[in-house]
């Protein structure tokens, strides 16, 4: 989704959504400042694959509501919040749910 996508597109999710919406970003932006998406070694709320369950767990919501679209917006908002380095680790994070970075 590109910069004027973003600026005239309707948002991927009903209005209803919204809240939801906000607050999911909100955690994961607290997540990445605060944990990161990625670890070294599994445990401590990463899975076996060294991504955070949480995180994987709001990916597979944001699917849920709206698809790839959904996901790319919210990645959008994180990379805006956290810089690329940490958005970076959010799209692997993310790998395999609904049609992210298969």
């Amino acid at each position: 989704m590109d910069f004027i996508s973003r600026l005239f597109l309707k948002p991927p999710y009903p209005d209803k959504l919204k809240p939801e919406v906000d607050r999911l970003v909100e955690e994961l932006s607290t997540i990445g400042k605060g944990e990161d998406f990625l670890s070294e070694k599994p445990g401590a709320g990463f899975n076996g694959q060294c991504r955070h369950i949480r995180t994987r767990e709001i990916g597979k919501r944001f699917d849920e509501i709206g698809g790839l679209s959904m996901m790319e917006m919210a990645h959008y908002r994180v990379k805006k919040n956290l810089g690329k380095t940490l958005a970076d680790h959010l799209e692997y994070a993310w790998a395999e749910i609904g049609y992210w970075l298969p």
